[in-house]
């Protein structure tokens, strides 16, 4: 006995669709995971006050001594390298999320910065470089002085 099989022409499209997707999903996610894994750039913030700019950068399990900040052309660079710590072996590790290896963010500093008198503190895996204004850059008040009625009439004579 022969068996009569309905012809459905959009029976396989649903598994090949299904089949392409997962084929991107699984090129998109390894590429993630691997750019995830070999370059990472800090977090920054950076603000302006009155009399200075501010740059904090989170730089968490980063040696000071790794960091290299430099001002060349009035370009701010902090350069360094989170290394991956050796003190548990590779197999035991279930996952690896944070980013490890060089980094370098670079910035253009304002042209009334000081760039001669930056200061960098690095406390609880937070950067703060502090770059103070030159003295014709930082706001000045000028006083008016008004002229009261009776003043001015003293003045002119009267």
């Amino acid at each position: 006995m022969r068996t009569l099989t309905r012809w459905e022409p959009f029976r396989g499209v649903t598994s090949l669709q299904e089949q392409v997707n997962r084929l991107f999903n699984d090129a998109f996610e390894r590429q993630g995971e691997e750019s995830s894994l070999t370059a990472w750039a800090p977090a920054v913030d950076i603000y302006e006050t009155e009399h200075e700019l501010v740059v904090k950068a989170d730089l968490p399990d980063v040696d000071p001594k790794d960091l290299d900040i430099r001002v060349e052309n009035n370009v701010l660079t902090i350069r360094g390298e989170r290394k991956f710590e050796k003190k548990v072996n590779e197999e035991n590790y279930l996952r690896v999320e944070r980013a490890y290896g060089s980094f370098a963010r670079s910035f253009t500093l304002a042209n009334s910065a000081n760039s001669d008198a930056i200061k960098a503190d690095y406390q609880n895996g937070v950067l703060t470089l502090t770059i103070p204004k030159k003295e014709e850059a930082k706001p000045k008040q000028i006083k008016v002085n008004v002229a009261t009625p009776a003043m001015a009439a003293s003045a002119s004579g009267r």
